[in-house]
C-alpha cells in the first residue's frame, strides 16, 4: 500500500480542511480594526438604548 501524504487528521473524518494562504484579491482587516469598530458599534447602540 502506498504512504499517503500529509499530516490530516483522521478523526476529522475530512469534513472541513482549512489551508493558511494568502490570496492578493482577497480583503485583508485589521484585528484591531474589528475591535475598535465593535466597540463603537456598541457604544452608539448604548447611546441610542439612553435616548430612547
Amino acid at each position: 500500500m502506498a504512504k499517503k501524504k500529509g499530516g490530516r487528521m483522521i478523526s476529522s473524518a475530512g469534513l472541513v480542511t482549512y489551508y493558511d494562504s494568502e490570496d492578493r484579491r482577497a480583503i485583508t482587516i485589521n484585528p484591531k480594526t474589528v475591535f475598535a469598530a465593535t466597540i463603537g458599534i456598541a457604544v452608539f447602540i448604548y447611546i441610542l438604548n439612553l435616548l430612547y
